[in-house]
């Protein structure tokens, strides 16, 4: 389909970055596949580090059939084809969800499917997020999916059919089981029948509710379930991590950064275009009330996230699919049911508004592409195969490293990661959502003792491991961060170095290596980091 072509197209501007995130997930699918359990590394107590059950079971599957995780596929490392290829039929998915939606409203479905796959491809926010790596083109699969399903239901009549209620709750499960967020899908169906509601058929709606309801509480439910009995928590523990609070009314005003983003002129040109729709007694009126239901819960569900500091917009990527598909049958009919002057002047609003959209979309996309968010090879060079040369260099057999980044690390690391973000050790998750300050050295100091340290940045403030004199007790650097940067670095433990001369040689690696792999981040960002991805690898992977 020419949509999914401009759609894999654009995504090929990024190349084979995937973001450092993304490996975590690859981690544990290549665990569970090996049948160590879900664990980000072998040996490693179970801990949720993952947030996203159904894109690890996919690459998992995908792992078993040899198709990730392997070696390489037509020249490319498969842990770059595999996820990009999946998420290249997530998009398919979502393109045949509108033309099925489109076939209903128009005969040209082609048309606007086209023109949904056009817009869709000029999102940067899209793409980037689609192609990560991580799970959201599967998300946003699972959020349009259902939203055509319900719009279907309405235009032909059965929507309170036990079927269509089934289905909407199984596809509001898997909207969840791919990110907690998609939990917010499952008001879909009900709020459509409330919008719907009609005398006479209050227990035939009743009914629909609850089927759905129960169609989602099975799979889903039975999830938190075995939730509880693998990990000891109700959710993921990501999300304590992340200290995901209750939302706050008033941060539903931060859906007016996605407006922003598209363009304000755009998104008005829509609006007047939906108003125009609707104010007609079109018979598919209903319908297009149907798809804003999804829309605007996926609007709320942005809003009401935590900040996210990949940038780009990464909680936004199902905003994109559903504004595609309700803006395409609005614009169809606002401009049929308009007469030669109102089409005209319908055409050059449209027109006007997508010349700076674009312009600034591609602006967007050219800046990330350039300087993409944290991509893997650099952690998996930087934090697994480096440490791994430090460990050789100074004969640690047996050790543990503490830093801040672990996906790319996990695949290549030999040593035991503990995860300074908190993602993959519940201690740390606990004492960041506890807001205990004093928590987190006091765990690394004296319980886990680490072999080697990292950070950098802000983390060495915000655990307080830079200012605790059992920092220089107890470790000495192998290499410090120069002025102005904030104090930072790797360091060692004293019992853990074998002699100065070692100690001197590991020293001269990192002053040569550390500034060459991070001076380069920018430089490498679209490439891929060897054809495997591997645990005691040493070499870094340089262009």
């Amino acid at each position: 389909m020419a949509g999914v072509a401009l759609i894999g197209w654009r995504a090929a501007r990024y190349g084979r970055w995937l973001v450092d995130d993304a490996a975590i997930t690859f981690a544990y699918a290549r665990n569970i596949a090996e049948g160590l359990g879900p664990v980000a590394q072998p040996g490693l107590a179970p801990v949720e580090g993952f947030s996203n059950p159904t894109w690890t079971a996919l690459l998992a599957v995908g792992r078993l059939l040899g198709l990730f995780d392997r070696g390489t596929l037509f020249g490319v490392p498969d842990y770059v084809v595999f996820p990009k290829a999946l998420a290249l039929l997530c998009c398919a998915g979502i393109l045949v969800a509108i033309h099925a939606a489109a076939t209903l409203v128009t005969r040209k479905a082609w048309l606007l499917t086209l023109g949904a796959g056009a817009a869709l491809a000029a999102v940067p926010s899209f793409v980037v997020w689609c192609f990560s790596g991580m799970e959201n083109s599967l998300f946003a699969l699972a959020a349009t999916v259902p939203a055509v399903v319900v719009f279907r239901a309405v235009l032909l009549g059965r929507l309170l059919t036990a079927k269509v209620a089934v289905i909407a709750g199984l596809l509001a499960a898997a909207a969840a089981l791919t990110r907690p967020d998609g939990a917010i899908y499952l008001l879909v169906y009900p709020i459509v029948v409330l919008i719907h509601l009609r005398r006479g058929k209050i227990k035939d709606s009743l009914r629909g509710v609850a089927f759905s309801a129960a169609a989602f509480a099975v799979p889903f439910g039975g999830y938190v379930i075995w939730r509880w009995f693998e990990f000891g928590r109700l959710v993921p523990n990501t999300a304590i991590a992340k200290s995901q609070d209750l939302p706050q009314l008033s941060q539903l005003v931060r859906a007016g950064d996605l407006v922003q983003y598209a363009g304000a002129f755009a998104v008005l040109v829509f609006m007047v275009a939906a108003g125009l729709a609707m104010s007609r007694s079109s018979w598919w009126r209903d319908g297009l009330c149907t798809l804003l239901v999804p829309l605007g819960l996926a609007l709320t569900a942005y809003a009401v996230m935590e900040k996210d500091w990949m940038g780009e917009y990464r909680f936004a990527t199902p905003v994109w699919p559903l504004a595609a598909l309700a803006a395409a049958p609005a614009l169809t009919e606002a401009l049929r049911g308009a007469g030669l002057r109102g089409r005209i002047l319908l055409s050059l609003a449209v027109v006007v508004a997508l010349l700076p959209s674009g312009s600034a979309l591609a602006s967007a996309g050219e800046k990330f592409r350039t300087t993409p968010t944290l991509p893997m090879c650099f952690i998996a060079d930087r934090f697994g195969r480096m440490f791994n040369q430090y460990a050789d260099m100074l004969d640690v057999r047996q050790g543990s490293i503490l830093e801040p980044d672990l996906g790319g690390s996990s695949l290549t690391s030999r040593l035991p990661i503990v995860d300074l973000a908190g993602l993959t050790d519940h201690r740390i998750a606990d004492y960041f959502h506890d807001g205990d300050k004093a928590g987190v050295p006091e765990y690394v100091f004296e319980e886990v003792k680490p072999t080697f340290i990292h950070f950098r940045m802000y983390w060495g403030a915000v655990t307080g491991l830079a200012n605790d004199p059992r920092l220089t007790r107890d470790y000495v650097p192998l290499y410090v961060y120069p002025a102005p940067a904030e104090y930072g670095g790797d360091f060692v433990r004293k019992d853990a170095v074998p002699s100065e001369a070692k100690l001197a040689a590991a020293r001269e690696y990192a002053s040569t290596m550390i500034p060459q792999v991070e001076g380069n981040i920018y430089t490498w960002p679209r490439r891929s980091c060897g054809d495997t991805l591997r645990p005691g690898q040493t070499s870094v992977a340089l262009p």
